[in-house]
């Protein structure tokens, strides 16, 4: 059998994940169906999960770093009353402990703590490294392992429902952040235990759920070609995945300069040190990724396509 082509289209999808696949199936599937082996995603979705699933194809590869970088938004429940030790319903119960008596203003007082920058202890089964192998390896091989706490930020924790059995959240984070942990740490803060339960992923920096493709119109990618142009034609442009990053036009000089990597002049020169900054040429093309020296940029990723 013949190596698949590369695709000729450069872009992003948005896709709907479902629950059960992984983050890697999907982009097996988009690489199946789109015949590239370009194809990488931004930000891992648990099987569990469901949502918002950046999938960056061709020249797209080379912004996943910043995509993964952009805050996310969550939906979550949280079941109350037992602890697992994944920390979510496909886990084993650890420990029980009464949830009876927690209703919505005590979730929303206790939720309070868990908004700002702070240390958060990530799950046990998780892909963070320590000591140069993942934690899911170790945990999985039954060893005791002592999860070091990371840095975290919630810009914003919403406390929609909650009653005896289970919470009903809205988070706004930063990237590293574990939905699973604070479900874990809430429950703990309001005398009970907890997991979660379901876990859905509305947005993922400008890209939001209601722009996402289904994983079936992916599937059907794969067999038929009027399914697969819709899905090329589907991919949105390489300068859409800039999202908020501030944009600088180049003129055809230095447009020239930022093709050979030189020191690039500009006007409107974002503040000293901003990285990454999108530079594009007159007709609104992303060209290159950048970082501002105050008086000038260096491109830090050139970008083709």
């Amino acid at each position: 059998m013949g190596r698949k082509a590369k695709s000729k289209h450069h872009g992003v999808l948005v896709v709907d994940k479902t629950r059960g696949p992984t983050s890697h199936d999907i982009v097996q599937s988009v690489r199946r169906a789109l015949r590239t082996s370009a194809v990488g995603h931004a930000g891992t979705l648990d099987p569990m999960a469901t949502g918002v699933l950046v999938v960056a194809i061709g020249e797209a590869t080379k912004l996943v770093r910043w995509l993964t970088a952009d805050d996310k938004a969550y939906e979550a429940t949280v079941a109350l009353g037992a602890e697992t030790d994944t920390l979510d319903a496909e886990g084993w119960i650890v420990e029980e402990v009464s949830s009876e008596g927690v209703d919505l203003r005590m979730a929303r007082a206790a939720a309070r703590q868990f908004v700002g920058t702070y240390l958060q202890r990530p799950p046990l089964f998780s892909a963070i490294r320590v000591d140069g192998e993942r934690l899911h390896e170790r945990a999985r091989r039954g060893e005791v392992v002592d999860v070091p706490e990371r840095e975290v930020t919630v810009r914003e924790l919403e406390v929609l429902a909650a009653d005896a059995h289970s919470l009903t959240l809205r988070v706004v984070c930063a990237k590293g952040f574990y939905v699973r942990s604070l479900g874990r740490d809430l429950a703990r803060a309001l005398g009970t235990r907890g997991h979660l339960s379901a876990l859905r992923r509305t947005a993922s920096g400008a890209f939001e759920i209601a722009a996402a493709i289904s994983v079936s119109s992916i599937e059907a990618a794969r067999d038929d070609a009027d399914a697969r142009e819709s899905l090329e034609r589907g991919l949105l442009p390489l300068v859409a995945a800039c999202g908020a990053m501030p944009r600088v036009e180049l003129d055809e000089r230095s447009v020239i300069d930022a093709r050979h990597g030189r020191r690039v002049q500009a006007e409107n020169m974002p503040p000293d040190g901003t990285e990454p900054v999108a530079l594009l040429d007159s007709a609104g093309r992303l060209i290159a990724i950048a970082r501002s020296y105050g008086d000038h940029l260096q491109v830090v990723r050139g970008i083709g396509g």
